[in-house]
């Protein structure tokens, strides 16, 4: 039987929440070790998203993913700000494109109240089209909170902490096993394990098979989205969202730092982690939005690349919560789960980093 080697704290995963986790941990002052079985930080949903900054407009009032979302996004900017990431808060029209879409606006507008979010103001079509004139809509409404960062930039500030507090990245490193030891978690690597006082699986994709090692009956779902980028100039200066659908908030438009416009993503639910780009629904993607985008040419869209959104509930099944599970609900000492942390995950990661502290120091 190998030794174990003793240490404080480790988190397995060095996406944007493992990594806020672990700088979190290193300012608390724990001594952290990450584990990244890739060779670089956030390659997977951490870099292949809409690199948003959300108000939190969309979720249940009292839900998980409600609080840290406005928690985070006011730690987000305050952290931009301070460590000069680039972001940009451009706000955001939720457009609809017929009448029947009204209500739904209507609910946005009560949904944001209620999870102080603030005001969403109502545009008519004339407004709309003082703002965005290219954007075909009966009525809006305007998210002036909700911005856009560079996510790779605020990823490397994390890192910058976290080896500032002692800490650091362990890459190539896949943990393979969890169990619990008398005074902790073991983690067993690819020839080696680590006994820690912490442990905390944010390891995306991948954490529900890791907690299914330690008791946990979770699932993984995979709900693909492409994104398309938009050659030449970019004809918006928001972001611009059409109503929700089932498994994402619609093929939206998007911005990036330097105002190339991108477009997605949409769902395709899949059996496996597959990042390959089809275009087989390339036509119902441009169709979604022309519904917005009337004078679209769709032979400005070009392929960019592919997210897969971490789900805890199949196609169909409803929307499940952020789950955060500390030692009171798993069982083990010190030991913390975090699953099913999609969108919004990066505008919310600051804040799950310091209730994960909360719950283990």
């Amino acid at each position: 039987m190998r030794m174990a080697e003793r240490c404080d704290a480790v988190v397995i995963g060095a996406g944007v929440v493992g990594l806020a986790v672990a700088r979190a941990l290193a300012r608390a002052g724990r001594e952290v070790i990450v584990l990244e079985r890739h060779d670089i930080i956030g390659s997977e949903t951490s870099s292949r998203n809409s690199e948003v900054i959300h108000a939190g407009i969309y979720y249940p009032t009292g839900s998980v993913k409600a609080a840290m979302c406005v928690a985070g996004k006011k730690k987000l900017y305050e952290h931009c700000a301070r460590y000069n990431v680039p972001h940009s808060n451009i706000g955001k029209i939720i457009v609809a494109t017929s009448e029947d879409q009204f209500d739904t606006l209507r609910g946005y507008q009560e949904q944001a109240r209620r999870n102080h979010v603030g005001e969403l103001p109502w545009l008519d079509r004339d407004e709309v089209l003082a703002l965005e004139p290219e954007v075909n809509a009966r009525a809006a409404v305007y998210s002036e909170t909700t911005g856009i960062i560079d996510s790779h930039a605020f990823m490397l500030s994390l890192v910058g902490d976290i080896e500032a507090g002692g800490g650091m990245i362990s890459f190539l490193t896949e943990a393979t096993g969890l169990s619990t030891v008398s005074d902790g978690v073991r983690v067993e690597c690819d020839g080696y394990s680590l006994d820690a006082s912490i442990v905390v699986n944010a390891a995306g994709i991948q954490a529900p098979k890791m907690s299914r090692q330690i008791g946990g009956d979770w699932r993984s779902y995979y709900a693909k989205g492409h994104y398309y980028a938009l050659t030449g100039k970019s004809p918006f200066k928001r972001l611009v969202y059409p109503v929700a659908e089932p498994g994402g908030l619609g093929v939206h438009v998007t911005l990036d730092m330097g105002g190339q416009a991108k477009f997605g993503p949409d769902v395709v639910w899949q059996e496996d982690e597959d990042y390959s780009f089809d275009s087989i629904n390339f036509d119902r993607f441009v169709a979604a939005i022309k519904r917005y985008y009337p004078s679209l040419d769709e032979s400005r869209l070009h392929p960019s690349y592919t997210g897969i959104r971490p789900k805890l509930a199949p196609s169909g099944g409803a929307a499940p919560d952020f789950v955060i599970e500390g030692p009171a609900e798993n069982g083990a000492p010190g030991f913390v789960n975090l699953l099913g942390i999609e969108s919004p995950g990066l505008t919310a990661s600051l804040a799950i980093a310091d209730h994960v502290v909360d719950l283990v120091c």
